[in-house]
C-alpha cells in the first residue's frame, strides 16, 4: 500500500515539474504570423497559444496582410503583448458568429476578445460579417490598460462590446461603424480622433458605467457621419441605470436627432445617466433643443477629462465609504 501511495505521489510530482517546464518552453520572443507560411505561424491563435503567460517584458506579434477568418480568444493569463498588423485595410481579422445562433448569445458572438491586461492592437480590421441578423460583437474586450490605434472595427448591431468593470481601454485614430447600440458596455473608455458611422437609425452608445466608476464613455476630437439614408440616431442610451457618456470638441452629422439622448423607455434613469458634451460642432451639434436631463459642460469642467484624469481609475465617493466601514 506505502509503495502505491509512494508512487502516486511520484508521478504527481513528474506531472508538475512536466507542466512548469511546458509553460517555460512557451514562446517569450516576438512572433510573426503569416497565411502565405513566410512567418512562425499561419493562424493568429495558434501565434496566442503559443506564449507564455504572465510575460516578464513585453513582446510583439506582427501580423502579415491577409484576411485571418478566425474566432480569437486571448485569456486573461496573457499581458504584455503587442498585435501589429501590416496594413489596417489589408490585415483582417474575421468572422460571422450571432446571438441566436445555436444557443449562442451576445457575449458569445464576438470574432476578437480580449481579456488579458496590458494589450495593444495597431493596423488591423477586426469585423463580424454576420450582416443584420441582431447583436453580432466584432470586439469584445473586458481587461484593462488596452489599446487600439488606427483599427477599422465593422459591423452593425453591437459592434464593439468595451466592457469590464472600471477597465481602462483607449480608441485612438480609429473608425467604428454599426447600427445600434455598436458600442456598449461597462468600461472606462476614451475615443480619441475615431471617426464613428452609424449605417442605420439607431444609438452610437449604450454604456453601463456601474453607479460607482467616476468616468464611463468619453469621445473626444471624433468624426460622427452616418449613410446617406439615416436620419435618426442618438448619441446613447443607458444599458444600465448609471451610464455616463461624453461627447468633447466632436464633429457631429446632421443624423443625430436633436433631442440627443434617448431613455430607454425608463423615465427614472433621466435622473441617475450622466450624459454631456462641451464644443460640439457640425449639423447635429443642436445643444439648444438637447433633452434637458443632459450637460453642456463648461470649460473648466471639460478640462477634467484629460487621459491621465479619465485613466486614473478613481471610484465614487459612496463606494470608498463602503471600504472603510468594512
Amino acid at each position: 500500500m506505502f509503495q502505491r501511495i509512494f508512487t502516486c505521489i511520484a508521478i504527481c510530482f513528474c506531472l508538475s515539474i512536466i507542466g512548469v517546464n511546458a509553460q517555460a518552453l512557451k514562446v517569450q520572443h516576438d512572433l510573426v504570423v503569416a497565411k502565405d507560411g513566410t512567418g512562425d505561424f499561419k493562424y493568429i491563435q495558434d501565434a496566442i497559444n503559443a506564449v507564455r503567460v504572465y510575460l516578464p517584458k513585453g513582446i510583439t506579434i506582427k501580423i502579415k496582410k491577409g484576411k485571418y477568418v478566425e474566432k480569437l480568444d486571448i485569456p486573461s493569463t496573457l499581458t504584455n503583448i503587442k498585435f501589429v498588423g501590416e496594413d489596417k485595410d489589408s490585415t483582417i481579422i474575421s468572422y460571422n458568429d450571432y446571438s441566436g445562433k445555436g444557443k449562442m448569445e451576445t457575449f458569445d458572438s464576438y470574432t476578437l476578445r480580449v481579456m488579458g491586461n496590458n494589450l495593444s492592437f495597431e493596423n488591423l480590421t477586426i469585423e463580424n460579417t454576420a450582416g443584420r441578423v441582431g447583436q453580432a460583437v466584432a470586439l469584445h474586450v473586458e481587461g484593462d490598460r488596452c489599446v487600439f490605434k488606427n483599427c477599422r472595427f465593422l459591423g452593425n448591431q453591437d459592434t464593439i462590446f468595451a466592457s469590464g468593470e472600471n477597465a481602462r481601454q483607449l480608441f485612438e485614430d480609429c473608425y467604428i461603424e454599426g447600427t445600434v447600440d455598436f458600442i456598449f458596455g461597462s468600461s472606462t473608455a476614451l475615443f480619441e480622433r475615431c471617426h464613428i458611422h452609424s449605417k442605420a437609425d439607431g444609438y452610437v452608445s449604450a454604456a453601463s458605467t456601474p453607479d460607482w466608476v467616476v468616468y464611463g464613455y468619453v469621445f473626444k476630437n471624433c468624426k460622427l457621419t452616418a449613410d446617406a439614408n439615416v436620419t435618426k440616431v442618438y448619441l446613447g442610451r443607458p444599458w444600465r441605470d448609471f451610464a455616463k457618456t461624453v461627447f468633447i470638441d466632436c464633429e457631429i452629422g446632421s443624423h443625430i436627432l436633436a433631442e440627443g439622448w434617448n431613455n430607454w423607455g425608463r423615465p427614472s434613469t433621466e435622473k441617475t445617466v450622466f450624459y454631456a458634451e462641451y464644443n460640439s460642432t457640425g449639423k447635429g451639434a443642436n445643444m439648444a433643443n438637447r433633452v434637458k436631463w443632459s450637460k453642456n459642460l463648461t470649460k473648466v469642467e471639460a478640462l477634467n477629462y484629460s487621459k491621465s484624469e479619465i485613466f486614473a481609475g478613481k471610484i465614487t465617493q459612496e463606494l470608498s465609504k463602503f471600504w472603510s466601514d468594512k
